[in-house]
């Protein structure tokens, strides 16, 4: 794409993270909204969004275009996300969901997965602007069947009344704060180094944001943004912040394993999102059984726990993975991973939605899906600074590549293509072992923060799932016709 329309690597990097940046941010304030205008009018908006971005970038002529409609399509995809998440909470009684929310990860799975295979694949064989066409049947299909199947009641009041709802200054400052916070994660260590100015002031200003923002939200508005109650309950808090680093470790899969099959094992971008297969492909089936299970059961805490325990065991077994790894080998190496971080997508969204008020369920799962993204976009920047060090370290250790250490470790994605591109010899098979090495350090750095979830996850209370459903948007109740008899009596009593 860059190539096509003259970009420069800075612009194709802003091309996938927009996208991941506005999803984010938005998700909450999402929430927010649906809970006061409507779940239906927010699915429409945000499809509305969604699709209008995806043209825009689609019929893109430069990177002006292709940035904003990639921002609109993020916003319209983190809605319709939160908004499906949501909506469920509204048609399925607690106990239920665990499965839905399986098949509701397995298409995330799913999608991670054959998402890049087939964006690659329309980048060599047909065009690049299909990448964004293909979304468009997606959409239209979402346009065509909402209409006819989602008959939800509609929430009360005026426009005006509901206008007046919005807690308008602290989604300001929300998304001021978490913007300035996302932006220098993601440029951090690639535009700027971590130590420069321009990385650290944004940072500095967001964090101080989000204390202003918490406070604001606690003291000012009569009904706010993010109410701060969800946070109150030990189990609620301690899986808020599961959910942030499971979004950490599942991102650093995502992103540092296809670079590994790429620079180590000299794999195709497409053939790399096939080796992606054994792990993501066991998240699915993971996640729809650990949802059916707690479902029949009534627990989930044990499954919380188990996953946590595959998890770390999982990221630690990563680092087995050399330049002579078999293909047999990391088939096997990566399902552990896969079947632990699978276990927690309901597990840890049943132990928020089971401790928050029944009026709050919406906005604890609208923060669920917000803090598993927040946590994706941190994945890659911690990993990204490990890999980095590392990097450093280990090609200082040949004199032929320690004048060039600090300029290859500083993108890893480059130094695939100078791997590729390098004539066999001593000089490449040393920088695959030092590639190979810096990525080990990562996984032992994910194996860390699994272990510290776990740990926090004890603090989880069982909580009873045979709770009545609470909605006020629900589906319509269909109107009953009266039977001839009851029609027979009224006539005789008239």
């Amino acid at each position: 794409m860059a190539q096509k329309l003259g970009g420069t690597a800075i612009e194709a990097f802003w091309a996938g993270t927009s996208f991941l940046l506005t999803s984010t941010v938005f998700q909450p304030i999402t929430g927010s909204l649906s809970t006061i205008f409507g779940r239906k009018p927010l699915i429409y908006i945000t499809l509305f969004l969604f699709t209008v971005g995806s043209i825009m970038a689609g019929v893109a002529n430069n990177f002006t275009i292709i940035l904003i409609g990639r921002c609109i399509q993020g916003i319209g995809g983190g809605g319709v996300i939160t908004c499906t998440e949501v909506l469920l909470t509204d048609l399925v009684p607690l106990r239920f969901r665990g499965q839905y929310f399986g098949f509701f990860s397995m298409m995330w799975a799913i999608g991670t997965v054959t998402g890049p295979v087939i964006g690659g694949a329309f980048a060599q064989k047909a065009s690049w602007r299909w990448i964004f066409y293909f979304n468009l049947f997606f959409a239209g299909a979402g346009f065509i069947l909402v209409p006819i199947f989602l008959r939800l009641k509609q929430v009360p009041h005026s426009i005006q009344e509901k206008l007046k709802k919005v807690d308008w200054i602290g989604a300001f400052i929300f998304i001021g704060s978490v913007t300035s916070i996302l932006i220098p994660i993601s440029w951090g260590g690639v535009m700027y180094d971590w130590d420069h100015a321009k990385t650290v002031a944004p940072l500095v200003i967001g964090f101080a944001g989000l204390i202003a923002f918490i406070a604001y939200e606690y003291y000012i508005p009569a009904q706010p943004m993010i109410p701060l109650r969800l946070f109150y309950n030990r189990t609620a808090s301690a899986n808020y912040l599961g959910t942030f680093i499971h979004g950490i470790i599942l991102w650093c899969f995502l992103y540092y394993l296809p670079l590994y099959y790429q620079a180590i094992k000299g794999y195709s971008p497409i053939m790399s999102g096939v080796a992606l297969f054994p792990q993501t492909f066991t998240v699915a089936p993971a996640s729809v059984v650990v949802g059916i299970a707690i479902t029949v059961l009534g627990k989930y805490r044990y499954f919380i726990w188990v996953g946590w325990v595959l998890t770390i065991l999982g990221c630690g077994i990563l680092a087995l993975l050399d330049l002579d790894t078999t293909v047999v080998e990391w088939v096997f190496l990566n399902l552990v991973s896969g079947v632990g971080t699978g276990m927690l997508f309901p597990s840890l969204g049943y132990a928020i939605q089971s401790s928050a008020e029944p009026a709050d369920v919406a906005f604890s799962v609208a923060m669920f899906s917000f803090f598993r993204a927040f946590g994706q976009a941190f994945g890659v920047a911690i990993g990204g600074v490990i890999f980095q060090n590392a990097l450093v370290s280990k090609l200082s250790e040949f004199p032929a590549l320690k004048e060039v250490a600090g300029e290859y470790a500083k993108d890893a994605v480059a130094l695939v293509e100078v791997i590729k591109h390098m004539p066999k010899g001593e000089l490449r098979d040393q920088l695959m072992w030092s590639y190979s090495e810096a990525l080990k350090p990562v996984w032992y750095a994910m194996t860390g923060f699994a272990a510290f979830a776990g740990i926090v996850s004890l603090l989880t209370r069982e909580q009873n799932l045979d709770v009545e459903l609470q909605t006020d948007q629900g589906l319509k109740e269909k109107k009953k016709k009266k039977s001839v008899p009851e029609e027979e009596g009224v006539r005789e009593k008239l």
